[in-house]
């Protein structure tokens, strides 16, 4: 009997996959089968060109080596793994990290949603305003940094002035924005949330340019407010675009490397984990020790983009789960 059933149950699994393949028109899998045409060799040709200097820095991360001794290469094992996990340094950094990530990330969200709605609304001179929000976006990271770095330097900078003379006098115009972890941590941020917001509302305004204006008319007709309306039809309808704009700016916050470097130089606890890699790397030319560093960033981005894509469950395939 135990083997009947067994047959039954194997025999029914194996119509529902036949029915679930079959449930697929033509016209679908022609498409899948062009977008792998289309999107395959640029995807061998990336894994390729990637493949190489990931394998290589993990095969130098069990090594202790030193540039300025190569003679003295040792095989460690994972020993420059554990060093790392086992260093207060490593962690701060990381902690460092993420509290740029998740605040740049949550205050360009907000802002790249206003921007991306008040774009989608204008209709007259939409080519101007997109070019306008743009600007800061196509500025060279480097540049963008330094111009934060000598605006709000006490000797240099002119902000210290406008405060003093908005605040009647009552602030300092000799505070010292990089005096201290916060203060510093504040500018980085700001420095980040302005040059990078303009690509987080470009991605959202593709997809509020996707949702059915239809659907939110009946919801107003319905009486519902206009939050209840974004929550429940807006929201939702573009919920891949807020994934990927949510994933692209994660990753690259969390490699943050320019504004630290060139404002702080990881001065007041301010250096970041791609600094660290950095330092070790080139500063100290320690080769192993940087490649397991490299490795763990690596990983980190990695778990990142992974727990993402699962919070938000959607499938760019076919729609929400």
């Amino acid at each position: 009997m135990s083997t009947v059933a067994e047959t039954t149950t194997g025999e029914r699994s194996s119509a529902r996959r036949s029915e679930k393949k079959a449930g697929l028109s033509d016209r679908t899998r022609g498409e899948r089968r062009l977008g792998w045409k289309l999107a395959g060799p640029a995807f061998i040709v990336m894994l390729l060109v990637t493949f190489y200097p990931i394998a290589y820095a993990l095969y130098l991360s069990l090594f202790n080596y030193r540039l300025t001794d190569p003679a003295a290469r040792k095989f460690v094992w994972f020993q420059n793994y554990i060093t790392s996990l086992s260093d207060p340094l490593f962690w701060k950094a990381t902690g460092i990290t993420a509290f740029i990530t998740i605040v740049t990330l949550i205050v360009e969200l907000i802002f790249g949603m206003a921007i991306a709605m008040v774009m989608n609304k204008i209709v007259l001179p939409r080519k101007t305003l997109r070019t306008v929000v743009l600007i800061p976006y196509s500025i060279i990271t480097v540049v963008s940094a330094f111009s934060w770095l000598y605006a709000f330097k006490f000797d240099t900078g002119f902000f210290n002035h406008w405060l003093h003379f908005l605040s009647f006098g009552a602030f300092d115009p000799t505070y010292n924005w990089f005096g201290g972890t916060w203060s510093s941590l504040t500018i980085i941020c700001l420095s980040e949330i302005w040059k990078t917001t303009p690509f987080m509302s470009l991605l959202l305004l593709a997809g509020l340019a996707q949702v059915d204006r239809s659907m939110e008319e009946a919801a107003e007709v319905d009486g519902a407010s206009w939050w209840q309306r974004q929550v429940k039809v807006v929201f939702p309808s573009m919920k891949a675009a807020i994934m990927v704009a949510v994933v692209f700016r994660a990753l690259d916050a969390f490699r943050i490397y320019d504004n630290p470097f060139i404002m702080t130089g990881g001065a007041n606890n301010t250096n970041t984990l791609s600094m660290l890699v950095g330092q070790t790397t080139v500063s100290q030319a320690e080769i192993g020790m940087g490649s397991a560093l490299a490795v763990l960033l690596f990983v980190f981005v990695l778990i990142i983009a992974a727990g993402l894509v699962r919070l938000f469950k959607v499938d760019l395939t076919g729609g929400n789960k």
